[in-house]
């Protein structure tokens, strides 16, 4: 039998990943060299989870774990990004999407996990987590793009008005959150919808992979579609009547935090790896950022931001 080897195009983690064709059939190798106990054994945890709840993710093949691989099943080359991208109605294609999230919320994830001689743990969403995450913000972000005696004066005072505000979300953290849901993480394979980049799961907040989806910097969803979404998951996940304002004020919470830490991520994937192609979003994430900032919630919040970080400014991102 021939075997064919290529490496195909990454993410923003440490992995590699290659096709290995052998001879009608495809595989995934993922290689890890770094954080592999997370890329790879975790990894595998949580689509053995996925696959016990009927969701579509990539199965196990083979562990080389001491050679820093694994060989997983192809869930094939199309993802959601490239068919909706296109897509005129685009509303009848998310709602797929958020039933995937919907499922994934009525997993009973447990705090533990074995495989083989390995235990995995899952971590609660912590206000300490979602300060690790925002911190990104400030350590390259600004580092990079405002040059500024102030930073680390700016950067307390900032960061303070956040806890206020993490501890205003109301959902409790005891649901299963993939952490990195959007459009490019979920594959069509023969019409089926499979969901990859699983690592990074926690317990957390129900609202967070859906802002993850609906705030997706790099699908630019009109503001009226992305509400019919928030609508949609309100009412399939069947909320009592009176919880849609907590609903919306921690979907609008967590998407500020989510993406003031992609602003984080965007810039270190250049200055540290070298990948500046990450830039070309960092303008529309700075827009769903300031759609998010107009809900009360964030009054304190947006005279800092226009006090001190001046964000026309920043949106240009000179200093990069």
């Amino acid at each position: 039998m021939n075997y064919k080897l290529r490496k195909i195009s990454g993410d923003a983690s440490f992995r590699e990943f290659y096709r290995l064709q052998k001879g009608k059939n495809t595989s995934i190798i993922v290689q890890a060299k770094r954080e592999k106990f997370k890329n790879l054994i975790t990894y595998i945890v949580v689509n053995k989870i996925l696959a016990k709840y009927k969701i579509y993710a990539p199965k196990l093949i083979t562990n080389y774990y001491e050679h820093n691989i694994i060989e997983i099943t192809d869930l094939g080359q199309k993802s959601f990004y490239n068919t909706i991208i296109k897509k005129k109605n685009k509303f009848k294609h998310y709602k797929d999407l958020i039933k995937i999230i919907i499922k994934l919320q009525n997993i009973n994830l447990q705090r533990n996990y074995r495989l083989g001689k390995f235990k995995i743990n899952f971590e609660n969403y912590s206000i300490k987590n979602l300060h690790k995450e925002s911190d990104l913000f400030f350590d390259w972000y600004l580092k990079y793009c405002l040059k500024s005696s102030k930073q680390k004066r700016i950067k307390d005072i900032v960061k303070s008005e956040l806890t206020k505000i993490y501890k205003k979300l109301y959902f409790k953290n005891n649901t299963f959150v993939h952490r990195d849901f959007h459009a490019s993480n979920i594959m069509v394979n023969k019409n089926k919808l499979g969901l990859i980049d699983s690592q990074d799961a926690i317990i957390g907040n129900p609202l967070y992979d859906v802002a993850s989806l609906i705030d997706d910097v790099r699908i630019k969803l009109p503001s009226n579609l992305q509400e019919k979404l928030l609508n949609f998951y309100y009412y399939k996940s069947k909320f009592k009547k009176e919880e849609y304002k907590n609903l919306k004020n921690d979907f609008e919470i967590l998407s500020v935090q989510r993406n003031l830490k992609i602003l984080g991520i965007f810039v270190r994937l250049f200055k540290r790896d070298g990948k500046p192609n990450y830039l070309k979003y960092l303008p529309y994430t700075w827009s769903l950022i300031e759609r998010r900032l107009k809900n009360p919630v964030f009054k304190n919040l947006n005279l800092l931001f226009k006090k001190h970080l001046k964000i026309k400014k920043l949106k240009k991102i000179n200093n990069l």
